[in-house]
C-alpha cells in the first residue's frame, strides 16, 4: 500500500530506558512501513534534559502549543538514586508536570480491555475513565523541614493592603511543613474540559474531593466545579442523557467498586495519580492504560500512563530476553495519530489507528501476549508468551491482513 501523507507534524517527545527501546521498534515496525511520519522530534531522556537544563522539556510543551497534538514516551523523574546514576547537576522536576503546567490540561486515563483478561472487581464491566487536574497542589508545592521547637506560619502578603497571617503549628520538636496552591483559573479549566470530555464520550461525571475537612481548598475545587456545571453545562447534560454528580472522596471510592464501570471519575491532582494506577491495575496491567493531556485550548498530550520499565531496561542492557507490554505506547501513538487525521481531515490515517488498535486486542484475543498478560489470562486457548519483538511482529503481521 502507498504510505499515508501526513500534512501537519507531530511533537514527538522521546524518552528513557525500556519504553525509549521500544517507543523506536513501534516506529520502525508498525509505523514507518505505512505512514510518512512528520515528527517535530524533542529528546526528553534524563541525558537530554540534564544537558540542556530541562529547556528541552520546556520548548516540547511550547511545540505542542503550537502545533496542536503530541505524543510522549515514559519518562524519568529523577529521586536521590537516580541523580547519582546519571550524574545529574541537580533533581530535575516530573517532565509531565512541567508539561501539563504549560499546557493547564487535564489528564483522562481509560483501561484498554481485552477479552480473556477479567477486571479485579468482577462487576466492572465497563471502562472507568479517570480524570487527573493536572495543575498545583502537592506537585508544585513547598516543603521545609523543621529542625526543632518554633511556630509555623501561613502568610499572604496581597499586592496592596496588610499581610494575613495564620498559625499552622506550634512545634514542640522536629517536624515537616508542606504548603500547597491552586488557581481560580486552573480548577476553572479543569471543571469546563471534564464536562466537555463527558459530553463527547456521552458518559457520566463524578467528582470528588474531601470539602468536609478541607473546608476551603477542596470546598473551592467542589464550588467551582457546581457554579460552572449549573451555568454552562446542565441544559447540555440533560439533553445528552447523562449525569454530573459530586460526593466525598472516600464515598466515591466504595460506589466506584460497587459500580459496574463506563463513567468518569475526575479527582485532584495527587487523587488521580494514584486512582489511576489502582484502576489500572484492577483492570488488568498498567500497561493496559491510555492516557491523554487535553489543554482548554484544545491541544493533546498522548502518552503511556505508565513508567520507564527499569528493570527489563537493566535485563536489555545485559543481552538478555525481555517481554515488555507495548500496548499502552502504542495507543498513545494511535490516539495522537487519529486526532492529527481527524484535525487535517485525514481520515486514511484516523482509519489506520483504528485498525492498528484492532491488530493490537486480535492478537491478545487470540492467545499470544507479553509475561504481563500472560499471568491474568482467562480466555479459552492457551497463552502464549512472547519476548518485545516477537509481539510487535504479531501485531504486525495481524495488522497486514486488516490492510
Amino acid at each position: 500500500m502507498e504510505r499515508i501523507k501526513m500534512t501537519t507534524p507531530l511533537v514527538e517527545m522521546d524518552g528513557d530506558e525500556m519504553t525509549r527501546i521500544l517507543w523506536a521498534d513501534i516506529k520502525k515496525i508498525l509505523l514507518e512501513p505505512y505512514i510518512q511520519l512528520e515528527t517535530l522530534y524533542f529528546d526528553l531522556g534524563l541525558p537530554e534534559r540534564e544537558r540542556t537544563k530541562d529547556q528541552v522539556t520546556v520548548d516540547a510543551a511550547e511545540a505542542t502549543k503550537k502545533y496542536g497534538v503530541a505524543v510522549k514516551c515514559a519518562t524519568i523523574t529523577p529521586n536521590a538514586q537516580r541523580v547519582e546514576e546519571y550524574q545529574l547537576s541537580q533533581m530535575w522536576k516530573s517532565p509531565n508536570g512541567t508539561i501539563r503546567a504549560i499546557l493547564d490540561g487535564t489528564v483522562f486515563r481509560a483501561p484498554i480491555m481485552v477479552k480473556g483478561i477479567s477486571p479485579v472487581v468482577k462487576n466492572w464491566k465497563r471502562p472507568i475513565t479517570i480524570a487527573r487536574h493536572a495543575f498545583g497542589d502537592v506537585y508544585k508545592s513547598t516543603e521545609y523541614k523543621v529542625p526543632g521547637p518554633g511556630k509555623a506560619e501561613l502568610v499572604f502578603t496581597p499586592a496592596e493592603g496588610e499581610a494575613v497571617r495564620q498559625t499552622i503549628y506550634d512545634f514542640r520538636g522536629p517536624g515537616v511543613l508542606q504548603g500547597q496552591f491552586n488557581t481560580v483559573a486552573s480548577i476553572s479549566s479543569f471543571a469546563r474540559s471534564c464536562f466537555q470530555f463527558a459530553l463527547d464520550s456521552r458518559q457520566d461525571l463524578w467528582f470528588a474531593t474531601k470539602d468536609t475537612i478541607s473546608k476551603q481548598y477542596d470546598h473551592t475545587f467542589k464550588d467551582i466545579f457546581q457554579e460552572i456545571y449549573d451555568t454552562e453545562y446542565a441544559a447540555r447534560f440533560q439533553e445528552a442523557g447523562i449525569e454530573y454528580f459530586y460526593t466525598l472522596i472516600d464515598d466515591a471510592v466504595a460506589r466506584v467498586i460497587r459500580s459496574e464501570g463506563g463513567f468518569i471519575w475526575a479527582c485532584k491532582n495527587y487523587d488521580g495519580d494514584v486512582m489511576s494506577d489502582m484502576v489500572s491495575t484492577a483492570f488488568g496491567s498498567l500497561a493496559m492504560m491510555t492516557s491523554v493531556l487535553v489543554s482548554p485550548d484544545g491541544n493533546y498530550e498522548y502518552e503511556a500512563a505508565h513508567g520507564t520499565v527499569t528493570r527489563h531496561y537493566y535485563k536489555y542492557l545485559k543481552g538478555e530476553e525481555t517481554s515488555t507490554n507495548p500496548i499502552a505506547t502504542i495507543f498513545a501513538w494511535t490516539g495522537a495519530l487519529r486526532k492529527r487525521g481527524e484535525l487535517d481531515g485525514i481520515p486514511a490515517l484516523e482509519e489506520f489507528s483504528g485498525k492498528l488498535e484492532a491488530a493490537c486486542l486480535a492478537v491478545i484475543e487470540g492467545g499470544s501476549m507479553t509475561k504481563d498478560l500472560a499471568g491474568l489470562w482467562e480466555g479459552e486457548v492457551p497463552a502464549v508468551t512472547l519476548n518485545s519483538r516477537q509481539f510487535l511482529e504479531a501485531i504486525r503481521d495481524e495488522l497486514e491482513k486488516r490492510l
